[in-house]
């Protein structure tokens, strides 16, 4: 079993409704994030791949472009700009052309902070 990982990065402004530190986060501001999608699984016996690295990247340049220098408040199926959230919309957003995501991790360098998305849990 093999994991593949590639990165994006976005520059992107919000809003967010806390309980603690609520005056700054009410107020609209901006982050810089880095995005990682990992995909996994065996490859393909014919092309030695688990994913077609052309495929990867034109998904994430559409992910790229829907959420760089933007309002996040604005796109309609994020729901609050929590990190969380941005997670799940990547995964969303990328599953109909990667099938085999693994994860979504997005990264706040500049304060410390990281979020996963493991994807739906699976029940048998």
């Amino acid at each position: 079993m093999f994991e593949l990982s590639k990165q994006f990065r976005f520059d992107a402004a919000h809003t967010l409704q806390r309980a603690i530190e609520t005056e700054s986060s009410r107020r609209i501001h901006g982050h810089s994030y880095r995005a990682e999608v990992t995909v996994r699984g065996t490859p393909d016996p014919a092309s030695g791949m688990i994913v077609d690295l052309g495929v990867l990247e034109a998904a994430l340049f559409d992910a790229h472009e829907a959420l760089d220098h933007r309002f996040l408040d604005e796109i309609n199926d994020l729901g609050p700009a929590t990190m969380e959230n941005l997670c799940l919309w990547i995964w969303r957003r990328l599953e109909p052309a990667v099938g085999n995501l693994a994860r979504v991790t997005v990264f706040r360098d500049s304060s410390g902070e990281t979020c996963v998305y493991h994807g739906p849990e699976v029940t048998a």
